[in-house]
């Protein structure tokens, strides 16, 4: 089997990585560098926690994919499952907390509830007002500058045609197969993996498939290092978007800290996306609720990058409606990080077996035109917050 990969982030190289490994003769074509796009632009953080429920099979996977990253790719990609925590700061939050825990337990997902003397025996410094949190053991985080380029690597090794730098001129399906048209050359293939992030949706509709999707930027930080270690990715369970933070403390003491601040929009040409500093105050208040500690230290820098949100929240995955090789994996909706490995190595297990143990029918690409079609403020538990 040829197939052409169309996006060379998280989902792209994880996908051509197993795809080359199941066998397929593999070429992913990138327009920037390999990571460069929603992938390192991503907070790092590895949660199954608020997740809708059907994505949660696929994360399951995933998780253990992460487990045997540095063995499988041969390098270490900083995955270190020091648990999440979410902390609750009243009675409603709480009570949200604990229904999705109920309904989360018989897909797999088993929530700790703590109280004040927990967290502040177990997590010092946290969320000193806090009333209550979650706790998920196994969850935690990983290098999103890493992750990209280790596959990348790993699936050349296997024989994959990484091309970088390649703007994408033109694309035909030419009845037994596709033709790209690039700036660096034409390349032909039996099937064709759009995992093209935010950009994906274009190629969708090239092909007569229309997904609402809105290209936007979150505003991440990083301050200087501190002395004191938290070990778990720290987020929120809140319904109030302003208090939407989430942090986490990376091993040489800087902490990485995003959310309570609207994404802005990104025009896709060119699709640079920049962090607005006067929404640094009001992050930074968020923040430091979960971290009061926080308020003393300097951030050092802030970022921002072009994700794809769909409408619903949920991702595209899957075949093609229309077009007989082609597939789709994309519109992750700022919360993929944690699904790349599983979303590589289902998408290369439908593509070469046509068939796949992980339920994916919730991420069909025609769901839109459903009767039953639900927006993102129905059947959703709650939107990520980190």
């Amino acid at each position: 089997m040829d197939v052409i990969v169309l996006g060379g982030g998280l989902m792209g190289t994880a996908s051509a990585y197993f795809l080359a490994r199941r066998g397929a003769r593999v070429t992913l074509i990138e327009r920037n560098r390999v990571g460069t796009g929603a992938t390192v632009a991503s907070f790092g953080n590895i949660r199954r926690t608020g997740r809708h429920l059907s994505q949660l099979p696929l994360a399951h996977r995933s998780l253990r994919l992460w487990g045997e990253a540095e063995k499988m790719l041969g390098r270490d990609v900083e995955f270190r499952a020091t648990g999440h925590v979410r902390l609750i700061f009243d009675e409603g939050s709480l009570a949200d907390m604990r229904a999705y825990a109920q309904a989360a337990q018989p897909w797999g997902l088993e929530l700790e509830e703590l109280g004040p003397r927990e967290i502040s025996a177990r997590f010092p410094g946290l969320g000193t007002d806090a009333i209550a949190a979650s706790f998920s053991p196994h969850d935690g985080s990983g290098n999103p500058r890493l992750i990209a380029p280790a596959f990348a690597a790993a699936a050349h090794k296997l024989g994959a045609q990484i091309i970088e730098g390649a703007e994408t001129e033109k694309i035909t399906y030419t009845g037994s197969g596709f033709l790209i048209t690039s700036s660096k050359g034409s390349f032909a293939s039996e099937c064709l993996l759009n995992t093209a992030g935010a950009w994906g949706a274009r190629i969708a509709a090239e092909f007569g498939e229309e997904v609402p999707l809105d290209a936007r930027g979150p505003q991440m930080g990083v301050t200087e290092p501190l002395p004191h270690r938290i070990l778990p990715v720290v987020g929120i369970w809140t319904r109030d978007k302003d208090h939407g933070a989430y942090l986490r403390q990376v091993e040489r003491g800087n902490i990485v800290f995003g959310g309570a601040a609207e994404r802005v929009r990104v025009d896709l040409d060119p699709g640079h996306a920049l962090a607005d500093p006067m929404r640094l105050p009001l992050q930074l208040r968020a923040v430091a609720r979960l971290l009061p500690a926080i308020a003393k230290v300097a951030v050092i820098r802030t970022w921002s990058g072009c994700e794809g949100y769909v409408r619903d929240m949920l991702p595209v995955m899957g075949r093609s409606a229309t077009t007989p090789g082609l597939f789709h994996a994309f519109g992750f909706s700022g919360h993929g990080f944690q699904l790349g490995p599983g979303v590589g190595d289902a998408m290369a297990e439908l593509m070469t077996t046509d068939r796949c143990e992980t339920p994916l029918d919730d991420f069909r690409v025609d769901r839109f035109g459903r009767a039953a079609w639900r927006d993102s403020a129905d059947g959703m538990w709650t939107k990520p917050t980190g």
